[in-house]
This record gives C-alpha cells, sequence and structure tokens, in this order.
C-alpha cells in the first residue's frame, strides 16, 4: 500500500492511513457544503470484487512494481478460485475476499480504471464544479451543472465497460440536490429534493435553525430497523445466560453504533437505539424472572447505569475534523 499511496488520489478513500469512512463523509459533506453543488451522481458498480479482470489488474500493478516474483504471486493468489464439493473451480474474474491484500488490489484497479480518468474528465472537460469521493467501490459525485453530470455519466460508463465493470442500472442514480435544490423544485411544482445513501447514512437537503442550508445525515432506515431485530433476537437467545455477561455484550453493541453513528444531526436515532435494546433488554429480564414486578425500572436503571454507556456525540462536525486532518 506504501507504494501507491504517493500516487491514489486525493479523493480517494477507504484501506489508507488517515482516509477511514467518516473522512470520506466529511470529504463530501464539507464538498457539497462549499462548492456550487447542485447535482449527485451516486454510481454503484455491480458486483465490483466478482468482475475484476486479472489481466488488466496486473498490468495496473505492473506500472509500479517491478519484482516479477511478486508479480507472479499476486497472479497465483488470483487464481485460488473456490472450493465446492471438494473440488476445485479456478477463478478467471475477480478478486478473493477476505484477504489483506484485497483492498489494496481493488484500490489499484479502479485508481487506473476510475480516478485517474475522472481527476482528468474534471480538469480539462467540466464548465462548473465538480467534487469526487471514493471509498472502496462507493463513488458519489457532486456537479454544478447537470449538462456536466449527465456527459459524465455516459462517459463513465463507456470507462467502466472498457474495464470489465458495469454500473448498476437501478442504485446508480443522478439527483437534483444541494443549497437550492428545494427552492428550485417547489417552483416548479415538485416535491422535496430525492435523497442518497452513503457509507450506512441517508443524506439530505435540510436548513439549520437560522435558515442557512445544510445537509442531515441519518442512519439508513433499512439498516437501523434491521440492527434492532437483531439485538432484540439476541437478547431473546441471552434470557437465561448471567445478566453481566449480557450486559456486557449489549454495552459492545451499542457502544459500537454509538461510535460510527453518533455524528451530529443523528443523536435522535442514537438515542432511538439506546431506549429499544435496553427496554427489550428489560423486557427479557422480566420474562426471566417469571415474577415482572419484581424487576421494576428503578432497578434497571441502576443495572444500565453501571453496565451500558450513555448516549453522547462521538465525531465532531464534518467542518471541525476535516480542517484538523487537512490543514490549509
Amino acid at each position: 500500500n506504501q507504494i501507491y499511496e504517493t500516487d491514489f488520489m486525493g479523493f480517494s478513500y477507504g484501506f489508507r492511513e488517515k482516509r477511514s469512512q467518516h473522512n470520506a463523509l466529511d470529504a463530501l459533506y464539507i464538498g457539497i457544503s462549499r462548492c456550487k453543488i447542485n447535482y449527485i451522481l451516486d454510481a454503484d458498480i455491480s458486483g465490483f470484487f466478482d468482475q475484476i479482470n486479472h489481466e488488466w489488474l496486473l498490468k495496473f500493478v505492473g506500472h509500479r512494481v517491478a519484482d516479477r516474483r511478486m508479480l507472479r504471486l499476486i497472479r497465483k493468489w488470483l487464481k485460488v478460485g473456490v472450493v465446492e464439493e471438494g473440488k476445485r473451480s479456478p477463478q478467471e474474474i475477480g478478486t478473493p475476499q477476505g484477504s489483506v491484500i484485497s483492498p489494496v488490489l481493488a484500490n489499484v484497479y479502479l485508481h487506473y480504471a476510475q480516478d485517474l480518468w475522472a481527476h482528468q474528465w474534471r480538469n480539462r472537460h467540466a464548465v462548473g464544479d465538480v467534487i469526487i469521493v471514493r471509498y472502496a467501490d462507493d463513488t458519489v459525485v457532486g456537479f454544478q451543472y447537470k449538462s456536466d453530470a449527465e456527459t459524465f455519466l455516459k462517459e463513465l460508463i463507456e470507462r467502466m465497460g472498457k474495464f470489465g465493470l458495469k454500473l448498476h442500472p437501478v442504485k446508480t442514480r443522478l439527483i437534483e440536490f444541494g443549497r437550492f435544490a428545494e427552492s428550485d423544485r417547489r417552483k416548479r411544482g415538485e416535491g422535496k429534493p430525492e435523497t442518497f445513501d452513503f457509507l450506512g447514512f441517508t443524506h439530505s437537503c435540510s436548513k439549520t435553525r437560522n435558515g442557512k442550508f445544510t445537509i442531515r445525515r441519518k442512519t439508513i432506515k433499512k439498516r437501523f430497523v434491521k440492527k434492532c431485530k437483531e439485538v432484540k433476537q439476541e437478547l431473546k437467545e441471552r434470557m437465561h445466560d448471567d445478566v453481566k455477561e449480557t450486559g456486557k455484550w449489549l454495552n459492545s453493541v451499542i457502544r459500537g453504533f454509538q461510535n460510527y453513528y453518533a455524528v451530529p444531526g443523528n443523536m435522535d436515532l442514537v438515542r432511538s437505539f439506546y431506549d429499544q435494546t435496553t427496554r427489550a433488554w428489560l423486557h427479557t429480564l422480566r420474562r426471566r424472572s417469571h415474577k415482572g414486578q419484581k424487576f421494576t425500572w428503578k432497578r434497571f436503571e441502576k443495572l444500565i447505569r453501571w453496565l451500558i454507556p450513555r448516549v453522547r456525540v462521538v465525531h465532531p462536525y464534518p467542518s471541525q475534523r476535516f480542517k484538523r486532518s487537512y490543514p490549509r
């Protein structure tokens, strides 16, 4: 990864030092807020890891790696394939997921197949402002003008096809989004601006208390509902387990949820997750006792104060962290 670190574009995030999911989310927030962005392209590559062309990947790696032994090793690793019913099927396309090197090679592939081209397109052909944020195979591109967005999308589809990749016809969307989206759509008699999902958050156009444009980020509803159901089911299965051990497990679940989703503007859902999961635990404890009246809310409050982390904002506003990470 260090070999390519100086080559990768600034808008490339994922599996790189100081370029986490939240760094990518911050960059997107800042880009839309500070640039003249009126349209968003949410580009989704269909089955990216399964469609990587081995020959193209080896050519890309060969640009920076001259060691033939390393190239042969990568080729062998790519051809490992899968074992089904005791028989090994060679893999002609795609990379085996789950290994340490797979994310690095994926970044290399998209660096040459997409990033370099997108960077050049923005500098040479775009009429207005263009922002790009890519995390692994998830890419969001913002445009000032719709004509730029439509041209870029058309040429991106052609570019992806050259390297054996396809944009998902349904999940890839071009929407009106930005500080003027709501007022422009109202003038045309249309509804609220559409939203888009990126790295676990639904992004929507909103306003601050002072009436200024801002981007609201909420946990994707489907993920939120699914996670709550999973926790409630797990608590049922742990009904007769040691209370302290169950508390430690629930602590790790709630802490993990907060560590990712506790961003400014999303705290209502973070609190909702806390409330739903802790109440589900109380319900389980009452069922377990067979004498529900004995396990009171007051007694339970003491238990969760001891075992469960308090709800708090974990992440600062994007402008604060972005300024620290990328000072001028």
